[in-house]
C-alpha cells in the first residue's frame, strides 16, 4: 500500500459526501430519458448550476444534427438535449478532460422513476449509478482538486453530454473538439464491477439500418409479380449472422415492414448492432458487408442501402492508457483502494476520446451495478471514494506532491 503526503490527505479529507448524495438524490428525481427534452433541459440547467462554483465558463451547447432511419425508411431528424460544458484555465499548458452524461435509458414513461434505501449503504434508482452518481464524482473532485496548489498551472474541459445512452451521435463532435491537445481524460462511468473493478479494453459498436427496397403485388392473383422485402431483410439477418465470429458478434436487432396479409410488402428496415473486438475485426466486417448486400439483392431482385456506421471505434490499452492506468492503482492503493481492471465488451465515450488518442480511463464513476435495468444501484459510500481517487490522480498527474 502506498502512502499520502500530508498534503494530499488535506486534499481528500474536505470531500463532503452529504452533498454528493444530496446532489444524487436531486438530479435523480428528474427523468431524463434520452428523448426527453423537457427533462434534460431542467437536468442541464442544475448541472449548470453547480459546476458554475468552480473556476471557468459554464455553457449549454447546442446537440449536433443526427439523422436516423423511421420505419418507413424515411431519414429524419432527431433531436436531443443541450450538452453542458465546462471550461476553467483555457491558456494552461497542460489541460485535461473529464466527461460524463446526464441522460439515462429510462424515458419519461418507464415504471422506474423514484428512488429506494436497499440497505443502509446501498441506493437504487434510475441514473444513481449510470450515471447521476459519476456526475457528482466529478463536481466533488474538482473542488477538491481546486484546493491543490498545483491546480492553478493546469486546466480542464467537462463535457456533460445529454446522448451517451443512443451513441453520443449529437455529441461526438464536441466530444472531438474538447479532446484535442489534452494531456489525459477521465470518464465516469460506473466501475466495471461493484467492486470497483475498472473496465480496461473495450470492444466497439456500430449501428446499422438497411433499407430493403422491393415490389408490391397482391399475395393471391400475381404473387410473383412481386419482390418480398421482407422476405430480403430476414435473409439478410441470416447472412449477418453467418458472418459473426472471434472477434466480430453481430446482432440483428428488429425487422420494421409488412403490410396487409394478402399484399406482398415492397418495403422493410433491418436493424442491427455489430461489435468488433479490434480495428482489423471491423475492417473485416467492411469487407463483407458490400459483397453481402449484393448477393441478396440479386437473390431477391430488391434493393438495399445501408444507414449507419461504427460509432464507437474499439479502445485498445496503449502504452499511454496502461501508465494512466497504473497511475490511477497507485492512487488507489495510497487510499486504501484496491484498483485492478479488466477488458468489457460494453462501449462508451471513452471509446471516442481514445480514438483521438489521448489516454483515458473510462470507469471513473461509482461502484454499483444493475445498470440499465430496474434493479439498479448505487453504493453510497463509493461517491466520496471515488471523488478522493479522482482528486488525487489530478493532482498527481499535475506533479503535486
Amino acid at each position: 500500500m502506498g502512502t499520502l503526503a500530508a498534503t494530499e490527505a488535506a486534499l481528500v479529507e474536505g470531500i463532503d459526501a452529504a452533498a454528493m448524495l444530496a446532489n444524487v438524490e436531486r438530479w435523480c428525481a428528474i427523468n431524463t430519458g434520452t428523448r426527453n427534452l423537457a427533462g434534460l433541459k431542467t437536468q442541464a440547467a442544475l448541472l449548470a448550476d453547480a459546476f458554475a462554483g468552480l473556476p471557468g465558463e459554464v455553457r449549454l451547447v447546442p446537440a449536433a444534427p443526427v439523422e436516423a432511419i423511421a420505419a418507413d425508411g424515411r431519414a429524419v431528424e432527431q433531436d436531443h438535449g443541450a450538452h453542458m460544458v465546462l471550461v476553467v484555465r483555457p491558456h494552461a499548458p497542460r489541460r485535461y478532460l473529464l466527461t460524463g452524461h446526464m441522460d439515462t435509458v429510462y424515458p419519461a414513461d418507464h415504471p422506474f422513476q423514484t428512488l429506494t434505501w436497499l440497505d443502509e449503504q446501498t441506493l437504487g434508482g434510475p441514473g444513481t449509478a449510470d450515471m447521476k452518481g459519476g456526475i457528482a464524482v466529478i463536481l466533488a473532485a474538482l473542488q477538491a482538486f481546486e484546493t491543490s496548489l498545483v491546480s492553478p498551472y493546469v486546466g480542464y474541459d467537462v463535457l456533460i453530454n445529454s446522448d451517451e445512452e443512443t451513441g453520443s451521435l449529437a455529441s461526438a463532435p464536441l466530444i472531438a473538439e474538447l479532446a484535442e491537445g489534452k494531456a489525459a481524460a477521465l470518464t465516469y462511468e460506473p466501475s466495471a464491477l461493484p467492486d470497483g473493478t475498472l473496465a480496461g479494453a473495450r470492444g466497439g459498436s456500430g449501428n446499422y439500418s438497411a433499407i430493403v427496397t422491393g415490389r408490391s403485388a397482391h399475395a393471391g392473383r400475381n404473387p410473383q409479380d412481386g419482390r418480398n422485402a421482407l422476405v430480403a431483410a430476414a435473409d439478410l439477418a441470416l447472412g449477418l449472422k453467418a458472418l459473426q465470429g472471434d472477434g466480430l458478434a453481430i446482432n440483428p436487432a428488429r425487422i420494421d415492414g409488412g403490410s396487409a396479409n394478402n399484399v406482398v410488402p415492397d418495403h422493410a428496415v433491418l436493424r442491427f448492432n455489430i461489435r468488433p473486438r479490434a480495428e482489423e475485426d471491423a475492417a473485416r466486417f467492411a469487407a463483407a458487408i458490400g459483397p453481402l448486400l449484393r448477393e441478396v439483392e440479386l437473390a431477391h431482385e430488391v434493393s438495399i442501402h445501408l444507414h449507419g456506421g461504427i460509432s464507437r471505434p474499439p479502445k485498445p490499452l496503449t502504452p499511454a492508457a496502461e501508465q494512466l492506468f497504473d497511475l490511477v492503482r497507485t492512487c488507489g492503493a495510497a487510499l486504501g483502494q484496491s484498483i485492478r481492471w479488466q477488458s468489457s465488451g460494453g462501449v462508451c465515450d471513452g471509446n471516442n476520446i481514445a480514438a483521438l488518442g489521448v489516454p483515458v480511463v473510462d470507469t471513473m464513476g461509482v461502484r454499483g451495478g444493475a445498470i440499465h435495468s430496474p434493479q439498479e444501484y448505487m453504493i453510497v459510500p463509493s461517491l466520496a471514494e471515488r471523488a478522493a481517487l479522482s482528486a488525487l490522480v489530478l493532482h498527481r498527474l499535475s506533479g503535486g506532491k
